[in-house]
């Protein structure tokens, strides 16, 4: 079981390893970097070990596992689809479900980026892709935060947005539900309505889990708090950078943990509340582009989307007897 396939001007450029993973999203990235290690993947038959190593458009892919899109007993049946937001020529803007990963886990696993392939397999074989490019998720949401994902439909655009992204050109803003109403005054600067927080944060990749620690990499955090008061609050955050864990180690560092987090929140408050907060009350409310783009992303620019709040979110937000809270998603 092996392919060898001619890479197209949608790879042009791009790192072997993202190629792979865009190509093959239901192999494990484990399987991947094994494969590379033991010289087990081919560029013009030439084996290539470093996964950073850039391709080109017309080079021949040798790797040791089926062709993409090859139907396999090994593949599960479908499970589902992902709300689209919106949809370009290049960029696909879906409404991220809790529960899913952004990429499987492992081989035939379930994730947003397999069922995006799924949708579209009909296109693909109507010639409307390039052959050998699946759609790739340009950046990542935990398993059980909901909201918006953008994904690249042509390589051309994956290549600009993972840029647009890297240079932190794109806003990111999330809702949370949080626990309590007063964050730590003394681990926040204050910009007028909005606190900031800064503080570094560490990653112990064995354990999974990350803290704010001086040893750890720049990682900064703006919220405000939307409506509440008493038990819970509905708090803005926008991510000034993007750190895996971010948003739920800044605010339970400042004393706001977020509702439903088993790994940084208060065990108290989802104790009380394990009936509806079944996961974190987490949601990525909105992406923001800014105007000036690259011709790739010129259907982007200047567009703002919006992901309305889960049930999840929204139930507990009505019961917490606050008309603030009651506001469209597009109003908050």
């Amino acid at each position: 079981m092996s392919c060898n396939l001619t890479l197209s001007q949608d790879h042009d450029g791009r790192r072997l390893d993202r190629t792979l993973r865009s190509l093959w999203p239901e192999v494990p990235l484990s399987a991947i970097m094994r494969a590379l290690r033991k010289g087990e993947v081919r560029l013009n038959s030439a084996r290539v070990r470093e996964p950073g190593t850039r391709v080109s458009a017309g080079q021949s892919l040798y790797v040791p596992w089926e062709a993409p899109g090859t139907p396999s007993e090994e593949r599960p049946a479908r499970r589902g689809t992902v709300p689209i937001l919106w949809r370009g020529e290049r960029a696909l803007i879906v409404n991220k479900p809790a529960d899913l990963l952004v990429q499987p886990d492992v081989k035939g696993g379930d994730s947003v980026i397999t069922r995006v392939w799924a949708m579209m397999e009909g296109e693909a074989a109507s010639g409307s892709h390039s052959p050998g490019y699946r759609p790739a998720a340009v950046h990542r949401l935990d398993r059980n935060t909901t909201g918006v994902l953008a994904v690249a439909l042509r390589g051309d655009a994956l290549r600009a947005l993972e840029a647009l992204f890297k240079e932190r050109r794109v806003s990111k803003r999330y809702l949370a539900i949080v626990v309590g109403c007063a964050p730590d005054s003394s681990k926040l600067k204050s910009h007028g309505d909005a606190w900031e927080v800064d503080a570094p944060l560490l990653k112990d990749a064995e354990a999974n889990i990350v803290r704010v620690s001086r040893e750890g990499q720049s990682a900064r955090t703006r919220c405000r708090r939307l409506a509440g008061g008493g038990e819970l609050s509905l708090m803005s955050v926008e991510l000034l950078t993007g750190r895996t864990h971010q948003a739920r180690v800044h605010l339970a560092h400042i004393g706001c943990p977020i509702l439903g987090d088993r790994k940084y929140g208060s065990f108290e408050a989802n104790r009380r509340w394990k009936g509806q907060a079944k996961r974190p009350m987490l949601h990525a409310f909105e992406l923001e582009f800014p105007a000036s783009l690259p011709p790739a992303l010129s259907e982007l620019a200047g567009r703002t989307f919006r992901a309305p709040l889960p049930e999840d979110m929204q139930k507990i937000i009505e019961g917490m007897g606050n008309d603030v809270l009651r506001l469209e998603v597009g109003q908050v």
